[in-house]
């Protein structure tokens, strides 16, 4: 049986890439499995924006007892992001006064993300990874920490992620930033001082987003023209219930702070504006993962990545009709790719 355990860490005087300097810092993870005696057998697994440390659930099928990401053999760890709500700290975090942080919460980046992480990875005494994974803004994590780590990540696999965002991934951002912001719950980012939920910004916010998940010709097969009731449609109902969903689980100033930092996503930031000297540092032994119907980063964006990175990479395209969800929900086919890559 696969040992798992849930625990937070604190550390003192974490600096981010806004210049703003936390007097302490959070962070919840998950960890899965035995960490093997010359601590060589560990993996990192990022999460997607509106992720969690619980990866064998949202990843059920990938990683778990006997799966692709075998619990059994490795040490995985899952942990939070800077700026979410699950347990690392973020905009509801208490701030010095006792208040939540709210419209205080600075800006993080993808960057500082990571750089918590390798935080984490001196508490737990890993100095030297067996790989790092993640898709869609975990795979922008994933290719951030394995830059950041000098090579100490011995295999790093980027799933549905790019090497930056272009504008068009930058356009469906802003309006769901806008969603949220026009709210008239969302008081700046203040509304828990004031008891509000800005409930109608968030929701219409993920279903904006969930429209760039899906792809269209596979929403049209799905549900087609069909009504649930008079002026009602059954695609409307999909999206309704999306949007339920994720507004009672998630809080809306961390998918504001966490969407803006996948926005500004850029490994050439303060590396080189060439993307194949910036990426020069990176982890030799790559996979990079496609979804061939995937229309918020789509694999010829990936492609670009994967020919700038050095050493050994490889590119697959996913067949799948789901879009940018595929990465979560071909769970056999990114199993076949991502266990054929950790045995290589």
């Amino acid at each position: 049986m696969t040992t798992q355990s849930t625990s937070v860490e604190r550390i003192l005087g974490f600096g981010t890439d806004s210049g703003h300097t936390f007097g302490t810092v959070e962070i919840a993870y998950e960890t899965f499995g035995t960490l093997n005696a010359d601590r060589s057998n560990a993996i990192l697994i990022e999460h997607a924006l509106t992720g969690d440390t619980h990866v064998t659930e949202w990843w059920s099928g990938v990683v778990g007892p006997g799966e692709a990401v075998d619990t059994n053999e490795y040490y995985v760890v899952c942990a939070n992001s800077l700026g979410g709500c699950s347990g690392t700290t973020g905009p509801q975090s208490t701030f010095d006064d006792g208040l939540a942080y709210g419209s205080r919460f600075p800006a993080v980046s993808i960057r500082d993300m990571a750089r918590l992480e390798h935080n984490l990875a001196q508490i737990l005494g890993i100095e030297s990874w067996a790989a790092v994974i993640g898709g869609s803004m975990g795979g922008a994590r994933a290719l951030e920490f394995a830059l950041l780590d000098q090579r100490k990540v011995r295999k790093c696999a980027v799933i549905a992620a790019p090497a930056f965002c272009e504008a068009d991934q930058i356009a469906w951002a802003m309006m769901q930033e806008r969603a949220i912001e026009l709210d008239p719950d969302y008081y700046a980012g203040d509304y828990s001082a004031v008891g509000r939920f800005p409930s109608q910004g968030l929701g219409l916010a993920r279903q904006i987003a969930h429209l760039t998940y899906r792809n269209d010709a596979d929403l049209n097969e799905r549900f087609s023209r069909r009504m649930r009731s008079e002026n009602y449609y059954e695609v409307s109902s999909y999206l309704d219930h999306q949007a339920k969903k994720l507004t009672a689980r998630f809080d809306p100033h961390s998918y504001l702070v966490l969407t803006r930092a996948l926005r500004d996503h850029d490994v050439r930031r303060g590396r080189s504006s060439d993307l194949r000297t910036a990426l020069a540092d990176a982890c030799t032994d790559n996979l990079v993962i496609s979804v061939s119907s995937d229309r918020l980063f789509p694999p010829e964006q990936l492609e670009v990545l994967a020919e700038a990175l050095p050493g050994k990479v490889r590119h697959e395209v996913i067949d799948s009709p789901v879009g940018h969800d595929g990465f979560l929900t071909e769970s056999t086919k990114i199993s076949t790719v991502l266990a054929g890559f950790l045995a290589a």
